[in-house]
């Protein structure tokens, strides 16, 4: 029997494993059973609690829905978190690897911050044909790539169809990217839909999503720091950072971290 956590960043859900002593292997086929929403726990991903390999506290883990690991995510990092100090009775202020560079979290109750690895790879005014007709979009990997499109009527939008469109086209190849539509409510305020790659559907949340929401609004806008970003699933994040031209620093991402439920699940091999 596998011994789980059920958490949830904003709406965004994950099945939480303590692996300290590395006795879990598991397969992408396991993996997916687990996040099946009919067939096992159901979650949008899955994270692991490992040793550290370098001088951080931990090593986090991230597999999407489809079984494949990613990067980093930003509401399933904020998750870790407050796993990783639970289990380990640990201090406030953590940090862990991850496949983006070492993030460090602040965790203040049932809030989270993260100060997020630098973005990079920016580029802005991509013009790109979506079922033949023209759009402009923006993109910034913020720990995963992500592509930003502004609209003016977010609910308008069909995100799972245009978000495969973006989510797999030729600009993106080979690994593609995850799609935000984000509409702009004030200078300091944004509404966002995402489809997150590897779950191929819209989520509730995806912190690395709403990070690059809030630095595109900036450089395309002008807007400053803070920008609050209101999810799908009802939360409201909060993005920190520091800009010199198209430079960030000191990027943070704020917002909750839940623990939904824990279990007992049988895995088969």
């Amino acid at each position: 029997m596998l011994s789980f956590q059920k958490m949830n960043g904003a709406g965004n859900d994950f099945v939480m494993l303590d692996n300290r002593d590395l006795s879990l292997s598991l397969s992408s086929t396991q993996i997916v059973r687990l996040c099946n929403r009919h067939r096992g726990v159901g979650a949008d991903g899955l994270l692991l609690v490992e040793p550290a390999q370098g001088s951080a506290d931990f090593r986090m883990r991230y597999y999407n829905a489809d079984g494949g690991e990613a990067e980093m995510c930003g509401n399933g990092a904020r998750c870790f978190a407050r796993f990783a100090q639970r289990i380990s009775q640990g201090n406030k202020k953590i940090a862990f690897e991850t496949q983006a560079g070492i993030i460090e979290a602040f965790v203040e109750g049932e809030k989270v911050t993260l100060k997020m690895s630098a973005p990079h790879d920016l580029r802005l005014e991509q013009n790109l044909l979506l079922d033949g007709q023209p759009a402009v979009v923006h993109s910034l990997n913020t720990g995963v790539p992500h592509v930003v499109e502004f609209v003016d009527q977010l609910q308008k939008v069909d995100v799972v169809q245009r978000g495969a469109a973006l989510r797999w086209h030729e600009a993106f190849k080979p690994r593609g990217t995850n799609a935000n539509f984000v509409k702009k409510l004030s200078d300091h305020v944004l509404a966002i839909r995402t489809y997150e790659r590897g779950v191929e559907g819209e989520t509730l949340a995806c912190g690395t999503g709403v990070v690059a929401a809030a630095l595109l609004h900036s450089l395309v806008h002008g807007a400053d720091s803070p920008i609050s970003v209101e999810v799908r699933g009802g939360d409201t994040l909060e993005v920190g950072f520091q800009r010199q031209g198209e430079r960030f620093d000191h990027v943070t991402l704020t917002g909750p971290a839940d623990f939904a439920f824990s279990g007992e699940i049988e895995i088969e091999g």
